[in-house]
């Protein structure tokens, strides 16, 4: 089990949001669950996503997926997303 947590900044959260809990479909699909979505205290258009998976190629293949990159950009993602996939240590 791991965490996908994705950072990037938004034109307007109010445009992004909806656009992103369209997309659900295709995050349930990856296997991705348990979504979490961040703002920063100082700037509401500075967001972060964590969502647990359980298989590492099914989150890799998600985090590179044109789709991802065609919705991000539509939502109004400005610049590249920072990605990572992490582990959970025991």
């Amino acid at each position: 089990m791991g965490m996908l947590v994705i950072h990037h900044l938004v034109k307007d959260f109010d445009t992004w949001k909806p656009a992103y809990d369209r997309h659900a479909d295709k995050r349930k699909a990856a296997g991705l669950r348990h979504d979490h979505v961040l703002q920063s205290v100082t700037d509401p258009n500075n967001v972060t996503i964590v969502m647990d998976f359980m298989d590492v190629s099914r989150a890799k293949a998600f985090a590179a997926s044109s789709n991802l990159k065609t919705v991000m950009k539509a939502a109004g993602v400005v610049g590249a997303p920072v990605i990572h996939i992490l582990k959970k240590v025991t």
